[in-house]
């Protein structure tokens, strides 16, 4: 009797918009694609962390989500790094014009990018914290309601916070640029997924939207913390703030298996119902791409494709 073979199901890719460029995400590297002022495109790949071989039980449901959000992130953060550096060289920086400057770039010389850039990192990391988990737990505390209704409150506060960021941050030029690469990002994605041959027209028709973007991905993550803390009912700001907090990783790992590993393998009427939310705000965070941004976007995603010559395993990535 012949041996049943097992069958393997396919790598869902995902990637992310940074500076003048698009950055690929498969099963064993990734690839970021970014545009010179002088129009060079340079293209950088590089290998994933193999942690979760060393460490199978990182694989784990829930653990996995965890894993998984701390690689996107670092992943995301060098390739934003990255990009911002090769996206503006070449462009001549502005002198210190004080004093503070002036010794700041004498002490510290070249080290001086890399203490700013790790400094802006944890900014942002706070900023996060503060804008969408602390604060509208704290909001939500100043509505004089019972107990078991305070959870729902706050994540609709946390909801509307979220809209209203995205909205102002989408009238910055600078801004709508990033989110034409995140555009052109999804085209080259429903474009591969959707088996067609990844030419310039191929891609241009494809939809901006997908259902693994992480705007979709952010509201999912807001939904759960509502239910989650629907359900953990703490007294007094403090315990709330720290239970926000110290929970995190428990939201993480739920919101990955409902919104990658259950809704990004799926499609029927729950999902797409699941899914509309995030779909919508994708409106604001993605634009149409011009033809150079397209260009950038199926570079990084066939040297990806390049790298998964063997048989990929079932992996599925979040798109940004």
């Amino acid at each position: 009797m012949a041996e049943k073979t097992k069958e393997i199901e396919p790598t869902y890719y995902g990637g992310q918009a940074v500076m003048e460029g698009v950055m690929m995400r498969g099963t064993k590297g990734y690839a970021m694609a970014v545009r010179k002022v002088n129009d060079e495109i340079v293209i950088i790949e590089k290998p994933l962390s193999t942690i979760t071989k060393r460490y199978p039980f990182l694989k784990w449901p829930l653990i996995r989500g965890v894993t998984a959000l701390c690689s996107s992130m670092a992943v995301g953060y060098t390739s934003l790094s990255q990009s911002a550096d090769i996206a503006f060289e070449g462009i001549e920086e502005e002198e210190p014009s004080s004093r503070f400057e002036k010794w700041l770039f004498e002490k510290m010389g070249d080290k001086l990018n890399g203490i700013i850039k790790g400094l802006a990192m944890v900014f942002a990391i706070v900023l996060a914290l503060g804008l969408f988990m602390l604060l509208p737990t704290f909001l939500g505390g100043l509505v004089p309601v019972n107990i078991a209704f305070k959870g729902a409150i706050e994540g609709v506060i946390r909801i509307l916070i979220f809209v209203g960021y995205v909205f102002v941050i989408s009238r910055s030029k600078d801004i709508q640029r990033v989110f034409q690469y995140h555009g052109a990002e999804h085209k080259a994605i429903n474009c591969y997924e959707n088996n067609l041959p990844l030419t310039h027209e191929n891609v241009a028709a494809s939809n901006r939207l997908h259902k693994r973007c992480g705007t979709s991905f952010m509201l999912v993550v807001m939904v759960i913390t509502m239910l989650l803390f629907m359900v953990v009912r703490v007294e007094g700001i403090w315990l709330r703030f720290a239970s926000r907090i110290l929970l995190l990783p428990l939201i993480a790992g739920l919101s990955y298996e409902v919104s990658v590993k259950w809704a990004g393998r799926r499609d029927n009427f729950l999902v797409r119902a699941i899914i509309f939310p995030g779909m919508l705000m994708q409106k604001m965070t993605t634009a149409e791409p011009d033809e150079k941004q397209i260009e950038i976007a199926v570079t990084a995603l066939e040297k990806v494709l390049e790298q998964e010559k063997e048989e990929p395993q079932c992996e599925q990535s979040v798109t940004h």
